[in-house]
């Protein structure tokens, strides 16, 4: 099965400032969003608090629940609507870690009961420390940036042959990284760093299809988070598990793309780098859309139809994959025309002549 019939020869590179100008106000974008609002809308497995979910008999004034909070010394939760409406369900969300035994229970239960006049059940309580939030943010950028670092690796010795530098880079940017968080620098702060001196290093050396790679991943994850940050959504643990979804998605394709280009510069040697790459796009372009067309049916039923608790998570991937698609075409494939010049076609060009 095709969606794209053979032969097409969709200009992309030729067209890759328009992809470039795009993606770069798409950047700006999530960045400016996230500037505004402070960071990312951290959830409470970040910032620490307690989350209740109750169900009540009938719907009620969001009003009244607060007052009964109040009463028990929970007066500034934020409370929204949940799920179905016509469940009567309710997230209760606040600040404060609470102790969650059993008689915490009974007291929102009698104090929500009384509050609305009606009977209230009580679904789930959760609670998370703040110390524990802020060592599981932590955490979750360092997943983050260790996934984007070692797909490097892997990616400059599949396509380049270059295992010792990649490796040697890594290890060097990993004990950098190590070494000044021993000082407290903000962890935020310190991966912004690293990400900067990352791409700056795979520029001096040359590691031209891992920064393809590395320039795409890193712009599927910011969009991703920018489109969170702009619709208020919460950024949970959940959802730093659809990013490293994401980032493994969208290196699938960029790497059947890279295979592609690989080959077609072994093979046709007279073609200049622009004509090579863009061949190859189109030829793996059915292939790039079946795949992302299959995975986006899957993941819409899992948003309309799986329920509010991975609502988000199934939302992130949507957009990932949207974007992730979009990236291997118009960001990691341009990056090497805009990186290598003319580099990569006699490289090529030379080791398919010594291997004749």
């Amino acid at each position: 099965m095709e969606l794209i019939k053979p032969g097409v020869n969709f200009e992309f590179i030729g067209r890759r400032k328009f992809g470039f100008i795009f993606s770069g106000a798409l950047i700006l974008l999530s960045i400016l969003t996230l500037v505004i609002h402070g960071g990312p809308d951290y959830g409470i497995d970040f910032v620490g608090g307690t989350v209740i979910q109750v169900k009540l008999d009938q719907n009620v004034d969001i009003g009244d629940i607060k007052a009964g909070l109040d009463r028990i010394g929970l007066g500034g939760s934020t409370v929204q609507r949940f799920g179905d409406p016509g469940q009567h369900e309710y997230l209760v969300r606040t600040d404060k870690s609470m102790a969650t035994g059993d008689n915490f229970s009974e007291r929102i239960t009698k104090a929500m009961s009384s509050s609305t006049n009606t009977d209230a059940e009580i679904r789930r309580i959760e609670m998370v420390g703040p110390q524990v939030g802020q060592t599981l943010r932590g955490k979750a950028l360092f997943a983050l940036f260790y996934a984007l670092l070692f797909i490097t690796i892997y990616i400059s010795g599949r396509f380049e042959m270059k295992w010792m530098v990649s490796a040697v880079t890594a290890g060097v940017l990993i004990g950098a990284v190590y070494l000044f968080s021993l000082f407290n620098v903000s962890i935020p702060v310190l991966i912004l760093v690293a990400l900067i001196a990352t791409l700056v290093l795979f520029w001096q050396l040359h590691l031209r299809y891992a920064m393809g790679a590395i320039v795409a991943l890193i712009h599927d994850v910011i969009i991703t988070v920018g489109v969170f940050t702009l619709l208020g959504k919460e950024f949970s643990l959940p959802i730093v598990a659809a990013l490293l979804t994401i980032i493994g998605y969208s290196l699938n394709d960029t790497i059947v793309v890279f295979d592609r280009i690989r080959e077609n510069l072994r093979r046709y040697t007279r073609r200049n780098l622009e004509e090579n790459i863009n061949r190859s796009i189109n030829e793996t372009l059915s292939r790039t859309l079946l795949t992302s067309v299959t995975t986006l049916v899957v993941l819409l039923c899992l948003f309309f139809l799986g329920g509010e608790i991975i609502h988000d998570f199934a939302f992130a991937l949507i957009t990932g994959v949207i974007i992730g698609t979009y990236s291997s075409v118009f960001v990691a494939s341009p990056t090497l025309v805009l990186m290598a010049g003319e580099g990569i076609q006699r490289v090529e060009g030379a080791s398919a002549k010594s291997a004749g």
